[in-house]
């Protein structure tokens, strides 16, 4: 596929050589942009070559654009070519580099053309909820933030694992416990008229008190506490995780591996790791500086294992160990991402949630370490989620059982609006989810919005035959685009040209909400070409007696249908052909 902005750059180069007398193979080193100026008085595309090259030659950017405007004025795909400041070269195109570009285009099976991984591994990490219950509307907004942007690393040309990791060895998991076991003890008709303040008391725990009683009876009341968790954890663990399983099914996320924090303490991985970083000669026993603002009252110096992670960027160094021997969480960690390393992955991401910015230091500097700086490590914090219904906020909070679940959401407004806009915001904004707007049909609500262009396209084509036409929609290599002339719809075919360069900054940023954006910025512009055919009736796209016409105007909608589904598969969300 020919794209216009590698093709605009090979002619830039091209001429580039010839006025400056310099050899292709010397420009071809030089990281120069091709883009889309952000003012229409810039020009339809704008290079910054002759800034870039300056130093290279020895001459001022107005005298080097100056003598590559001169060549580029003689090319036909220029209708105008002019200099602004401070070195910056802006083109006005022919209409005919838009109209092959939409021929070339509709003869492709695939429209994302942009292999910038080159298969390195890449371990994407994200939800990773506690498995205490079900998924609430908080966690959704980093599960979809992780599958999108895994779904886009996968499409050009990385070779993803899409991970989740499970909490199952902290104190919170006893906790679970221990709060199933209430549960038990109330079915079995003992009255609990104070409850401890770690317990769960959402009713998601009643079917495995249930399971209790069906296979144990009263028997686990004899047991000492021992024996009785022994039986009770795991359990209750494997029934929390097959529940959120379900749930981000039900949110179409489906991951490649769930890892057990408790499977890797049993195997001595944190061991492993850590002795790693000692034989490296980055631990040490030593006593760190009392924490900034207000000292804790039970806070007091003492030895300690350290990790030297001030070597690696980190503001402190960071315990191992806590004070009865136990390892801290950081250490189970640091073995957690020591084995996504030893797995084969080139590049760890992390997606958390905005309470973990403190987090980001010292984990880029554990994986510095224990890869010796071959792997690379991100982290992607995502914002609160603040759901509203009738203007009022709907608070939310796991530990008194009054939080909406992510199921409930998905069974009120369907996984596809869920998807769409969480990524409607950057991650790092806080993100509002209006019940209302969501299940508006206006152009208000982006979800509705996009996929109205896409059900709008299907039904034009359908009414080809109420017209006598009958084309071979699988092929366009007949059809005349030089009658796609018209500004409205050579806007379009812009648009549409700007999807991979969008797909490629929304990967190498880590930005997948750059497709949201986009797919609704593209709608509006086909939108508004419908709209224009309402108002001029020769911009309908269907032409009574033209078949000519109306064959490349069905074109056009074709490969926006095209693009926008492209769009719609990486985010997730179905691309109806009629709206209901």
């Amino acid at each position: 596929m020919t794209q216009i902005y590698p093709k605009i750059k090979k002619i830039i180069l091209d001429k580039a050589s010839i006025a400056l007398r310099i050899d292709r193979s010397v420009l071809n080193k030089v990281n120069f942009n091709v883009e889309k100026p952000n003012e229409e008085k810039n020009g339809e595309i704008s290079t910054n070559i002759s800034l870039v090259i300056q130093k290279e030659i020895k001459q001022k950017p107005s005298e080097i654009a100056t003598k590559i405007i001169s060549e580029l004025k003689k090319c036909p795909e220029f209708l105008k070519v002019e200099f602004a400041m401070p070195g910056f070269i802006n083109f006005w195109l022919d209409k005919s580099l838009w109209q092959d570009y939409l021929k070339e285009s509709l003869s492709l099976t695939e429209l994302i053309d942009c292999n910038i991984g080159n298969g390195s591994k890449v371990n994407v990490e994200y939800v990773s909820a506690n498995p205490t219950g079900p998924l609430h509307v908080g966690h959704c907004r980093g599960a979809v933030f992780g599958d999108v942007l895994s779904n886009l690393l996968e499409k050009t040309g990385h070779n993803v694992t899409k991970e989740y990791y499970i909490n199952d060895a902290g104190s919170q998991i006893n906790n679970l416990a221990n709060s199933v076991f209430i549960r038990y003890q109330e079915a079995l008709g003992k009255k609990f008229t104070d409850y401890p303040d770690d317990f769960y008391p959402g009713d998601y725990l009643l079917p495995v008190a249930r399971h209790f009683i069906s296979e144990y009876e009263s028997k686990l009341l004899e047991m000492n506490e021992e024996d009785r968790f022994a039986i009770i954890k795991p359990y209750t663990v494997e029934f929390m995780v097959k529940l959120i399983k379900k749930d981000l099914s039900a949110l179409s996320i489906h991951q490649d591996i769930f890892v057990s924090e408790q499977e890797l303490v049993s195997k001595g991985k944190i061991d492993e790791a850590i002795n790693n970083l000692k034989n490296s000669g980055l631990v040490y026993n030593g006593v760190l500086d009392p924490p900034k603002g207000k000292i804790p009252d039970d806070w007091e110096p003492r030895a300690q294992m350290l990790f030297e992670s001030t070597k690696y960027g980190d503001e402190v160094d960071r315990p191992l160990q806590k004070s009865n021997k136990e390892w801290t969480y950081f250490a189970n960690d640091i073995a957690y991402h020591f084995d996504k390393y030893s797995r084969g992955s080139d590049h760890l991401i992390d997606i958390l949630g905005a309470d973990h910015g403190g987090y980001v230091k010292r984990m880029s500097a554990a994986v510095a370490a224990l890869s010796d700086n071959k792997a690379k490590f991100t982290a992607k914090l995502c914002q609160m989620v603040k759901l509203t219904r009738n203007g009022k906020q709907v608070k939310m909070s796991k530990r008194s059982g009054e939080f909406i679940t992510l199921r409930e959401v998905i069974d009120e407004v369907g996984s596809d609006s869920i998807r769409f806009m969480m990524l409607y915001r950057k991650n790092e904004a806080p993100l509002e989810f209006d019940f209302t707007k969501v299940t508006e049909q206006s152009k208000d609500n982006p979800v509705f919005y996009v996929q109205y262009a896409h059900a709008r396209i299907t039904s034009v084509i359908k009414k080809l035959s109420d017209n006598n036409f009958n084309f071979n929609l699988s092929s366009f290599n007949n059809a005349d685009f030089s009658k796609i002339d018209n500004n409205y719809e050579v806007d379009l075919i812009k648009k549409i040209a700007d999807w991979n360069k969008v797909i490629e900054s929304a990967t190498n940023l880590h930005e997948p909400h750059r497709i949201a954006y986009y797919l609704y910025e593209l709608s509006s512009v086909f939108h508004t070409l419908w709209s224009q055919g309402k108002i001029d009736r020769d911009l309908k796209f269907i032409i009574e007696n033209n078949e000519d016409l109306t064959l490349a105007r069905i074109g056009l909608l074709t490969l926006t249908q095209r693009t926008i589904k492209s769009g719609l598969d990486l985010l997730g969300v179905s691309a109806p052909h009629e709206m209901n």
